[in-house]
């Protein structure tokens, strides 16, 4: 991702402070709750350790076990356990037993829409 050097200029400013009410006003109603707001902030921090994006990138190529995300990323089944335990308890994985084997996927679609639009991003 390019490093935009910001520096202290106005020029992306407004030379007039002149706000145009109509457009405010379709906006502000538009806006989420102050709720929504946190709720979504709370959301995107799950997406902010690279142990939980990297489980969020194996499981939107393909459903796996405990056992296989720790072996794909080289990691102790104790590690790979804590995050699926916060994936889960967000929403955002979900498993099926299989006998002893717990099988994780992604819980829907807009899981994986949101990673793939991100790493699509940065890579631009």
């Amino acid at each position: 991702m390019e490093n935009n050097n910001l520096e202290n200029t106005k020029e992306d400013m407004c030379e007039i402070f002149n706000s145009h009410e109509d457009a405010v006003a379709r906006v502000k109603e538009r806006m989420p709750s102050e709720d929504e707001y946190s709720d979504l902030s709370e959301f995107f921090k799950i997406f902010g350790n690279p142990t939980r994006l990297k489980i969020i990138s194996l499981l939107s190529i393909e459903d796996l076990c405990v056992c296989d995300i720790c072996e794909a990323l080289d990691l102790n089944q104790t590690t790979v356990s804590n995050q699926l335990r916060i994936l889960r308890a967000n929403n955002i994985v979900k498993y099926q037993k299989e006998g002893k084997m717990a099988r994780y996927s992604l819980t829907d679609l807009h899981i994986e829409m949101i990673y793939k639009v991100g790493l699509e991003h940065i890579l631009e």
